[in-house]
């Protein structure tokens, strides 16, 4: 008797916990705005770009209804914690230390990261080679915990946005930034304001600090739920091709994860 009433009680909590267990019918995406070709603002208004279309794609494959919300960089983890969203989808790198606080999805794309200078200044993202330099980075990115780390010898500028690194890179008031290459190419080099800029250096590949590809952050308590969903969505682009055609619209190179 006390093992059938055992079992019967595992059972009621089984079931009562699959009640619980949110659809995710209905979800609100945390996305930043501000970080061109992944996202940014129209000239109407709207946030558009790869990550605001791809997003969307996503949700149509899960079969929920998301809302967008617009925040900055450094303020979307706090946003997940305090409920204000229920995802984060701004090109968040998936590292160990951000793995300590919030789940990830599987990776839906990974590129390296690039030093963008003026055309021929001849630096190496190296302690030595950007000794006495002022390096600009975004606040709360892999880019200023590893300029953060490696270039110690350098002046590190901090900025709430990519965009601030630009304009005073632009001005002078910068040697050079630390940021992911497409969004260099595409946010300042390619251009007007970007002309007489390049990369300078070979590209930057540190699994540790930069991660293994970007993610879709979550809460911990959602990942078995909602990491589910997003994680079958992704592998559902994949295969029918959806991702490698909304990505050929953006970049002329491969940006899968393994393609690094």
């Amino acid at each position: 008797m006390k093992t059938r009433l055992l079992a019967l009680t595992l059972l009621a909590a089984a079931s009562l916990a699959q009640a619980q267990a949110p659809e995710w019918k209905k979800l609100r995406i945390g996305v930043e705005g501000a970080y061109p070709p992944f996202s940014e603002i129209g000239p109407d208004g709207k946030l558009k770009g790869f990550e605001i279309e791809l997003v969307q794609a996503y949700c149509a494959s899960m079969g929920a209804q998301c809302t967008l919300v617009q925040q900055d960089f450094d303020g979307l983890i706090p946003a997940l914690q305090s409920r204000k969203v229920d995802a984060i989808f701004a090109s968040v790198s998936i590292t160990e230390e951000r793995q300590k606080v919030i789940a990830f999805s599987k990776p839906y794309y990974a590129t390296p990261a690039r030093l963008v200078a003026k055309t021929g200044a001849k630096l190496e993202p190296t302690a030595a080679g950007l000794k006495g330099k002022k390096i600009g980075v975004q606040r709360g990115t892999t880019h200023e915990t590893y300029a953060t780390a490696v270039f110690k010898q350098s002046e590190i500028v901090r900025y709430g946005s990519q965009d601030q690194v630009f304009l005073d890179l632009k001005s002078g008031r910068l040697d050079a930034t630390l940021m992911d290459a497409p969004a260099a190419d595409f946010g300042f080099l390619k251009k007007p304001e970007g002309k007489g800029f390049a990369f300078a250096g070979p590209a930057i590949l540190d699994d540790k600090i930069f991660g293994v590809g970007t993610g879709v952050g979550m809460r911990k308590a959602d990942e078995a739920t909602l990491g589910k969903k997003f994680n079958a969505a992704i592998d559902a682009l994949q295969a029918n091709g959806g991702f490698k055609k909304l990505a050929d619209k953006y970049f002329d190179y491969d940006i899968s994860p393994q393609k690094k």
